[in-house]
């Protein structure tokens, strides 16, 4: 007889996960723990939990934020609804852009990929230009997509220029 046994596929993907309503940290360990649950999805790793500005529209509270990485069978377009639905199950308003949410997560890479799209932009547009993502991100990031040096340098130019605050907290 044989067996088929299922391996999960290559897609290695950068989560960014933040929010800023409620309780923060347990929407976001909410999220984490559904996409963990997800027959497909493996979680690789998990960032420290970092409290933040808003970057945008800043009459808001403070952020959350982590990034995760998982493992996933699951094309671009099918990781996009899965986080989709599971910001709609933790009560996710889209009412002001930038503005404040109880949870949000974003795609940030995708294996090697490039897309660009009008509702998809893999790398993510902004990923770059945040420290909130970059620090977290730096953590858990193998340098499968780029150069860890690209984060690096792009961190201390950051903190050069910018005026976004980030602290990491116990988790």
């Amino acid at each position: 007889m044989i067996r088929r046994v299922w391996k999960m596929g290559k897609n290695k993907v950068y989560l960014s996960l933040g929010g800023n309503i409620g309780d923060r940290k347990g929407y976001i360990q909410k999220a984490i723990k559904m996409i963990g649950k997800i027959n497909g999805i493996k979680i690789l790793g998990k960032s420290g939990l970092y409290e933040t500005t808003p970057v945008g529209y800043l009459e808001q509270n403070l952020f959350l934020n982590v990034v995760i990485k998982i493992e996933t069978k699951f094309s671009e377009r099918e990781i996009l609804k899965i986080i989709n639905k599971i910001e709609a199950e933790l009560d996710r308003k889209r009412e002001i852009r930038w503005g404040p949410r109880t949870i949000d997560i974003d795609i940030l890479l995708f294996s090697n990929k490039k897309i660009d799209e009008i509702d998809l932009i893999i790398p993510h547009k902004e990923m770059l230009n945040r420290l909130f993502v970059l620090i977290p991100l730096i953590e858990i990031y193998d340098g499968d997509y780029f150069e860890k040096e690209v984060i690096v340098k792009r961190i201390d130019e950051l903190l050069k220029i910018e005026d976004q605050k980030i602290q990491k907290i116990n988790d």
